[in-house]
C-alpha cells in the first residue's frame, strides 16, 4: 500500500510539474509582436516622452504618455478581475545640483503590482523606461520618438503584464514604467526607495532598456543574442564580507550575478534558440540603467538588453549627415526580436514568482577532507534541495544534484578547494528559486 501511495504521489508531482512546464511554453506562444508593435507606435506617437516635457496635453509629452500606460494597465486589470494594483508613484526633483534637471518637477512612475497569493510581500520587478531624449539632454520640446530606448522595453513591460495577468502565483509580479532614467536614474532610485521605506522583500529586478534593434552600429545583424548585465557583488556589502571573500571566494558570486545565471540558465531550457549572453559588469562601460539604484540599495537587478546597438539611433535629434540617418524611430525595430526578449523576461518572471524563497543561511565546510558539506535553513514551499557546483573558472552553474528534502548534505568525492558551490530551494511544482552561494562557514 505504501509503494501505491509513493508512486501515486512521484506521478501526481511529475504531472503539476509538467503541466508548469506546459504554461511556460504556452507563456512563450502568447506573447504577441503585433501587440508590442502598436504600442511602441502608440508612445512614439507622443513625439517626446522627455521626463520634462508638456504634462498637460493628451497628446504629447510625458504626461500623455503616463497616462495612457497606466490606462493600458487598468484595462489588463479589467480582465483579470482586477488582479492588478495600478498607481503613480512620484518624487519631486529640483534643478539646483542637478546638471540634467531643466526645470522642477515630479519624476512620476507607472506601478502594476499583481499580488502572490502565497508571499505576497515578495516582488520580482520587469521595468521598462517612459521618457525618451533629443541630442541635448535638456531639450524637452524637440521630437525624441526613443522607438527603441525605451518605447521597446515599455511596450514588453505592458506585454508581459497582459500575458501573466492570466495567471496565478505565489510571489508578487510589478510591472513598471519609470521615468527620468536619461536624466540621472531618477524613477528607479524612486521606487527603489519607496521599496525599501515598505519593506518589500524583492526577489530580483528585471530593468529592460532597449530590446528591439538586431542591426549594431558595427554592422552586425543578429535576432538572437541577448546581453544580461549584472554587477558581481552587492555594492552595500560589508567590510567582513569583502575580506571573507579573500578567502572564500565569491567575487562573482553576489545576488545579481546569480539573477543573471537563473535567466540564463531558464532562457537555454525553454529557448534553446536563444543566444543568451552574461556580461561581467553593472551595465556598459561607463554607463548606467534603471537597474542600478535597487543594486545600490543592496535588491538584485540585472539589466536584459539587445547586443547589438546602434548609436546612430541613440539620443539623437532625426536627422540625415553625410549620407547617415540619425534618430530612434520605429522603422529601426524589430518587433520579432522584441517579441522574443518580452517571452525571456516573461518566463523568467513567472519561474520566479512560482518558485519558493531561496534559503537565507547556507553554511559551507570540507577543508582538508575529500568532499564538500553542507547546512542550510529550510524554506517554507520547498519540497527538497538542489546543490549546485561549476568550476571556479566557469560562469554558469554546470553540475548539480537534487537532494531532497533536508538541511545538510555530504558530497563525497568533490573537493571543496576545485569549486564553487550553491544551494537551490525546489517547489512542489519544480520550479527552483535563484541559487544562493554560501555564507557562512562550518567549523
Amino acid at each position: 500500500m505504501k509503494k501505491v501511495l509513493f508512486l501515486t504521489l512521484l506521478l501526481f508531482s511529475n504531472f503539476n510539474f509538467s503541466q508548469n512546464q506546459q504554461d511556460i511554453y504556452n507563456i512563450i506562444n502568447a506573447v504577441s509582436a503585433e501587440r508590442i508593435k502598436s504600442d511602441v507606435q502608440t508612445l512614439v506617437n507622443f513625439g517626446t516622452r522627455n521626463t520634462f516635457s508638456d504634462t498637460i496635453s493628451e497628446t504629447r509629452g510625458i504626461g500623455a504618455a503616463r497616462r495612457w500606460i497606466k490606462k493600458e494597465f487598468e484595462t489588463i486589470s479589467n480582465t483579470c478581475e482586477n488582479c492588478l494594483d495600478v498607481f503613480y508613484q512620484k518624487d519631486f526633483v529640483t534643478k539646483e545640483g542637478n546638471r540634467r534637471v531643466p526645470h522642477d518637477a515630479w519624476v512620476v512612475n507607472v506601478v502594476a503590482i499583481q499580488k502572490g497569493t502565497k508571499y505576497p510581500n515578495r516582488y520580482i520587478i520587469m521595468s521598462g523606461d517612459i521618457d525618451s531624449r533629443a541630442s541635448d539632454t535638456m531639450d524637452f520640446t524637440t521630437d525624441a520618438p526613443g522607438a527603441n530606448d525605451n518605447a521597446s522595453g515599455m511596450a514588453g513591460t505592458l506585454e508581459a503584464a497582459r500575458v501573466l495577468s492570466k495567471y496565478k502565483f505565489e510571489s508578487s509580479i510589478v510591472y513598471v514604467g519609470l521615468s527620468g532614467e536619461e536624466q540621472g536614474l531618477f524613477g528607479g532610485a524612486g521606487l527603489a526607495k519607496y521599496a525599501k521605506d515598505n519593506n518589500w522583500d524583492i526577489i530580483g529586478v528585471l530593468n529592460n532598456d532597449m530590446i528591439g534593434n538586431i542591426k549594431g552600429v558595427d554592422g552586425v545583424i543578429d535576432n538572437r543574442t541577448f546581453r544580461i548585465f549584472s554587477e558581481p557583488v552587492p555594492a552595500n556589502e560589508t567590510e567582513r564580507q569583502r575580506t571573507l571573500r579573500r578567502f572564500y571566494g565569491g567575487e562573482v558570486d553576489g545576488i545579481s550575478r546569480q539573477l543573471a545565471r537563473y535567466v540564463y540558465k531558464n532562457t537555454k531550457t525553454y529557448m534553446p534558440e536563444m543566444n543568451p549572453m552574461m556580461v561581467y559588469r553593472l551595465d556598459r562601460f561607463g554607463r548606467g540603467g534603471h537597474h542600478r539604484p535597487f543594486n545600490d540599495l543592496g535588491f538584485a537587478g540585472i539589466r536584459i538588453m539587445e547586443a547589438h546597438e546602434n548609436y546612430t539611433q541613440q539620443h539623437q535629434d532625426i536627422r540625415e549627415e553625410n549620407g547617415i540617418k540619425y534618430g530612434d524611430v520605429i522603422e529601426h525595430v524589430n518587433f520579432a526580436y522584441a517579441k522574443k526578449l518580452t517571452a525571456v523576461n516573461a518566463i523568467n518572471l513567472a519561474s520566479l514568482a512560482w518558485a519558493p524563497p531561496t534559503p537565507k543561511e547556507v553554511a559551507i565546510g570540507g577543508v582538508v577532507e575529500p568532499s564538500a558539506k553542507f547546512k542550510w535553513d529550510k524554506v517554507e514551499g520547498a519540497k527538497g534541495y538542489k546543490i549546485y557546483w561549476r568550476d571556479t573558472t566557469s560562469p554558469t552553474w554546470d553540475y548539480s544534484r537534487y537532494v531532497g528534502d533536508v538541511s545538510e548534505f555530504t558530497l563525497n568525492g568533490i573537493v571543496i578547494d576545485n569549486y564553487f558551490f550553491g544551494i537551490a530551494a525546489v517547489g512542489e511544482n519544480g520550479f527552483e528559486s535563484p541559487v544562493v552561494f554560501p555564507n557562512q562557514v562550518m567549523r
